[in-house]
């Protein structure tokens, strides 16, 4: 039995596909997880999601921003019309109702005992320590699937609350906990997070890096795999792996397994590359 995570599939059922056939995946036996963003530009959003639901349990994956967006369309178009197409094609389906509850029960962040990593889609700040990630996620996890959803989903995208402080409460702590973990690539020492940035690390200005690059993080001694960021690109240094190779904008796909550490890839959606 082997465990597999693949970086931001991003709707791309057929790489995905290829991908799996490349490592041999086996439903009956291996485990797959996803760090994130199985949705949004590559054009075959509803074909990844029943795919990968026809996993069941073998499947897990964390949200990512694309997925949180797909949710919230979910909440705002009741009865389709999203502005989205591609996303409104899985709003539009008959299994609709299945998938979206099946994609709003996974998890923020997932640490793997067996194999010693945490999963989350895109950072940590440094004064988040393991254990400090798994909950602050569980917070916003316990929102999205309580009777409070709509009211998260209301005020998504409106925070402008950039520094952590473990004190906030209320809709602006749960909402800065999801841009975390959805959205950063580089924040200060002090933990405000630079929302905005999507080049490489090295692209802004002091005091902001590459949130791996600080070295007061208390999670460095931790394994961390992550998506989110293409111009990053895949990156493997100790104790953080990056998986997204940028398979929607003219990249690779990229899987890794978990009991080696050895990487798989195959070309992803044929496009320009670019961004976010």
């Amino acid at each position: 039995m082997s465990t597999y995570v693949v970086g931001d599939v991003q709707g791309c059922c057929d790489a995905l596909q290829r991908l799996l056939e490349k490592i041999r995946f086996d439903p009956a036996a291996d485990r797959l997880l996803c760090a994130g963003d199985l949705v949004n530009r590559g054009g075959q959003s509803l074909e990844t999601l029943r795919l990968l639901h026809g996993l069941g349990d073998r499947f897990l994956t964390v949200l990512g921003n694309h997925d949180l967006f797909l949710l919230r369309e979910d909440w705002r178009c009741p009865d389709g019309g999203s502005r989205n197409r591609e996303l409104d094609r899985v709003l539009q389906a008959p299994d609709r109702a299945d998938l979206m509850h099946w994609l709003r029960h996974m998890p923020l962040a997932h640490w793997s005992e067996e194999h010693g990593v945490l999963i989350l889609h895109a950072g940590v700040i440094p004064q988040w320590s393991r254990q400090d990630t798994l909950d602050h996620a569980a917070e916003v996890e316990a929102r999205l699937r309580s009777p409070k959803a709509g009211k998260f989903f209301a005020r998504m995208g409106r925070n402008r609350v950039r520094r952590w402080k473990e004190e906030r409460t209320g809709w602006k702590r749960r909402s800065l906990i999801t841009d975390i973990l959805t959205r950063l690539r580089f924040c200060d020492p002090n933990g405000k997070i630079l929302g905005s940035a999507s080049g490489p690390p090295g692209s802004v200005k002091k005091p902001y890096k590459a949130w791996f690059k600080h070295k007061t993080r208390l999670t460095r001694d931790t394994t961390i795999v992550f998506g989110h960021w293409a111009a990053l690109g895949l990156y493997a240094k100790k104790n953080v792996i990056c998986l997204d190779s940028g398979c929607v904008w003219g990249g690779q796909l990229t899987a890794l397994r978990l009991e080696d550490r050895q990487l798989f890839q195959v070309e992803g959606k044929s496009r320009t590359r670019g961004g976010r």
